[in-house]
């Protein structure tokens, strides 16, 4: 790989992206340069790299976004080339073009090419002239709700609504039926505005229950032009990706062929340099359509390297330094199967709500075809600023359903204790017999969770061993004999707890050498404490020797086991300190940390259940707040551009039947 015409990258992204990209570059012997915001200056990322720079606040647009910042940081470390990863600023033609203008060569595809594909309308235009398969739509400069509205009646429903600037599922809603489109029109066309500053939208006819499948092209500079397979992506929630996998479930290689020639056409048509995604509709009659391009490497990028042996970074370099690609399509072969899952901070159990927080443990599964991409570490913080990503957890097998098995068992041995993630959830999808038969489709959560994913209820061993461990953390430091026992014999010490949303009762028995009876109802569980340290203990729970994950900030006891996660309290304790019970029905509350974007009422004003009361955007998402209740407003904390904290009353509503102050 010599001749190269660079020598120390620059990486204009942040955690396991940055991370990702530094590793193969340093594989290949260019120094590398870090950026980082104030929050993330002792991210891991920052000190991976040769040299790390601190480009600004927390927010992206003062930091990953800022395009001067970053060439300063260019300039500053000697730096000639910039990877912008993906994700900020990875699809930015005018980024690209600043990088040509100071003379850094840009790892990724033209300007042009980022500019054409990165407007859905001129993109599914250009394809169409390119002969693509594409879904049938509109895609036209008017952007009238009233035309609208007419070409949404003509293309027939249910219908999408996208953003043309969008991607990663904002701007984007699926509108049923004409009486909703209003509504789905306004609601997207305001994402669309906060997320990329363009509400221009385009209309598409909904396929019916498809699978999402892409296919990763790659050109070079030589006029080379290949594909290397596809991926299934059709696991998803709020139209962004949660499992990915290669090959496709049930592409044969007939249908490879033809979705990779499309392919290969489509980046022709614009001249396309670089690695490349053209992510298609595939129904079940084997007919495929044009979706989108995505100008960049994709974040599932791991499992095609898995299946053709290639490390698609390096790939990147060679193309961006002038050399050819290292394969002909006759060359590249798959082998295996490969699956990843995005583990988020989230909470499935409400309608995917990102979270926020301080990762108080961190452990990555190990083992053999098992990979981890992270960019993160124990005391991390999990920031609103950005996605909350926390790993990409991948795993290899000889067949499809081993690689599944793999990637199970790797999510079972994951410790990640802190903010609310979907471990839980993940596992409970690779387990469900739609997909472990390779049957998923776009549909696939809606249909497997129809009344939405709940978290599952603690086992009562579980709730033993909390309420074991509450009371053995809290109690008086003194002699066992003289702690635990009165004259006529054992105490018996009551205890309210709490175990997530759930507040139970039970009685703790000490019978000496931290061993307990626990009473929950009707029944008696033994719990032996065998050994405890900060991040474990190792007990003996109804006769089952186990290893338990542990940690503790203030009065709270996380624990997690294989299929089990809770956060315990003591609810005498919490009261006792002064912890109040959640707000009365009346009171909205923050769901997140974020920035108020749009403030709807005011005080006075009377709303109805349901009614819009404010805006809140966070995790690149925004979430509309409703009225809980009928009644009258109190009063408005709020107001457009502020930061609000998880929790903060928001807005104070009087029920309707309830008397005033």
């Amino acid at each position: 790989m010599a001749g190269a015409t660079f020598h120390k990258l620059l990486i204009a992204n942040r955690g396991e992206i940055a991370c990702r990209v530094i590793r193969s570059a340093r594989e290949l012997g260019y120094r590398t340069v870090a950026v980082c915001s104030e929050p993330d200056r002792e991210a891991p990322h920052a000190a991976l790299a040769d040299q790390a720079v601190m480009i600004g606040p927390a927010s992206a647009a003062a930091s990953y976004l800022n395009i001067e910042r970053l060439l300063d940081a260019a300039r500053a470390t000697g730096a000639d080339a910039v990877h912008p990863g993906y994700g900020f600023l990875a699809e930015n033609a005018a980024f690209a073009e600043a990088c040509a203008k100071a003379g850094l060569t840009f790892v990724g595809p033209p300007a042009e090419a980022m500019r054409l594909m990165g407007n859905k309308a001129a993109a599914k235009r250009r394809m169409l002239e390119a002969g693509v398969p594409c879904v049938p739509g509109y895609q036209d400069d008017d952007q009238d709700p009233q035309r609208l509205r007419k070409e949404a009646a003509k293309i027939g429903y249910p219908v999408l609504i996208k953003a043309a600037a969008g991607g990663g599922g904002r701007g984007m809603r699926l509108v049923s039926d004409e009486a909703g489109f209003d509504d789905a029109l306004e609601s997207a066309r305001s994402e669309a505005r906060n997320a990329f500053g363009d509400d221009t939208l385009i209309l598409e006819r909904a396929v019916q229950s498809p699978r999402h499948v892409e296919v990763q092209v790659f050109a070079d500079t030589h006029g080379n032009v290949i594909h290397l397979g596809e991926r299934d992506c059709s696991v998803q929630r709020r139209h962004q990706k949660v499992i990915e996998e290669a090959p496709a479930p049930g592409v044969t290689p007939e249908l490879r062929a033809a979705m990779g020639e499309a392919a290969c056409q489509a980046a022709r048509a614009i001249n396309y340099v670089g690695a490349g995604t053209i992510e298609f509709l595939l129904d079940r009659s084997g007919e495929f359509f044009f979706m989108e391009m995505n100008t960049r490497l994709q974040v599932e990028h791991p499992v095609t390297e898995l299946v053709t042996g290639q490390d698609l970074v390096a790939w990147q370099l060679d193309v961006a330094a002038g050399h050819p690609l290292p394969l002909s399509q006759e060359q590249v072969a798959l082998r295996g199967h490969a699956m990843e899952v995005r583990l988020y901070a989230e909470d499935a159990g409400q309608d995917f709500l990102p979270q926020s927080g301080r990762l108080l443990a961190w452990q990555p599964p190990a083992g053999a075809g098992v990979r981890v991409d992270a960019g993160i570490a124990a005391g991390f913080e999990v920031s609103p600023h950005y996605d909350p990503m926390i790993a990409k957890i991948i795993a290899f097998g000889d067949d499809r359903d081993s690689a599944r098995r793999r990637l199970r068992n790797a999510l079972a041995e994951t410790v990640v204790i802190g903010p609310v993630t979907n471990r839980l959830f993940l596992m409970d999808c690779l387990e469900h017999q739609t997909f472990a038969a390779g049957e998923a489709t776009t549909h696939f959560i809606g249909d497997a969770f129809a009344d939405g994913w709940h978290w599952p209820e603690p086992s009562h061993s579980f709730r033993a061993l909390g309420s074991a461990l509450l009371y053995h953390l809290q109690r008086t430091p003194q002699p066992v004999l003289l702690a635990d026992w009165h004259s006529i014999g054992v105490c018996e010490r009551p205890l309210r707890a709490r175990a997530g949303e759930t507040t139970f009762a039970a009685t703790i028995m000490p019978r000496g050498d931290d061993t307990y009876g626990v009473r929950l109802g009707e029944e008696d569980i033994e719990v032996a404490l065998l050994a405890l340290s900060d991040d474990r203990v190792r007990c003996m729970v109804g006769g089952v020797e186990s290893v338990v994950h542990m940690a503790r900030e203030g009065d709270l006891l996380y624990l997690q086991a294989e299929g089990e996660e809770s956060v315990f309290e003591d609810v005498l304790l919490s009261r006792a300190a002064g912890v109040g019970d959640a707000a009365g029905d009346g009171s909205v509350r923050a769901p997140m940390n974020g920035a108020i974007i749009a403030v709807h009422v005011a005080a006075g004003e009377e709303v109805t259940r349901g009614q819009r009361l404010a805006a809140l955007e966070a995790m690149k998402m925004e979430h509309v707040l409703k009225a809980p209740v009928d009644g009258v407003v109190k009063k408005v904390n709020i107001k457009t551009g502020d930061q609000v904290a998880t929790r903060q009353v928001l807005v104070e509503i009087e029920a309707a039947g309830q008397p005033g102050d």
